[in-house]
């Protein structure tokens, strides 16, 4: 029950804060940042980008508060930003998108970034099929990110959340992440 609240509670957060906004794979995107960049303002796609002031810092830990000390509690406070890039092929440039290896593109970005896989499986509690990949310094995750596929066919979301957690922080917040997107409208 805590974990839904939660949920609800940092959707809530993201909604309030994100300012919404929404050239093919024959240029790759290189980086996570690129690849938003790149995409954010193509038919098909739809973003979401949310940073973590101080006003903002405060809240989430007002938030975090109320759940008491925890892994979780403790990840939310540690949010600095937070991107979420949903894909679903409307139109036929995003269709040919999909058979121009947008995928793969994904994949190679997050190669050459050296993003280290994050084992993280499905359960009865986290029945999500994203693929979750970190960045670390210095024993902790400043970076992960998430990616996985949506409801209809090819679509896929990306989601992108800075900080600085442990792994089982991130692990915790991966039982939510499914719920914040969903209810992001994503």
């Amino acid at each position: 029950m805590k974990l839904r609240h939660f949920s609800f509670l940092l959707a809530f957060a993201l909604l309030v804060l994100a300012g919404c906004r929404a050239s093919g794979p024959g240029s790759p995107a290189r980086t996570v940042a690129e690849f938003f960049n790149k995409y954010e303002n193509r038919p098909g796609f739809k973003a979401t980008d949310w940073s973590a002031g101080l006003t903002t810092r405060f809240l989430l830990g007002r938030i975090a508060k109320i759940g008491g000390d925890n892994d979780i509690s403790q990840a939310l406070t540690s949010i600095r930003s937070a991107k979420i890039i949903t894909f679903a092929p409307t139109t036929g440039s995003a269709r040919n998108l999909v058979t121009e290896g947008l995928d793969k593109e994904v994949e190679g970005l997050l190669a050459n970034e050296r993003y280290t896989p994050l084992p993280i499986s499905a359960s009865a509690d986290n029945p999500n099929q994203l693929r979750y990949s970190v960045r670390e310094q210095g024993g902790r995750v400043t970076e992960f990110v998430a990616v996985g596929k949506q409801d209809a066919a090819d679509s896929f979301v990306l989601v992108s959340v800075a900080g600085n957690f442990t792994r089982e922080q991130v692990s915790q917040l991966s039982k939510v992440l499914p719920n914040v997107i969903s209810q992001t409208g994503n």
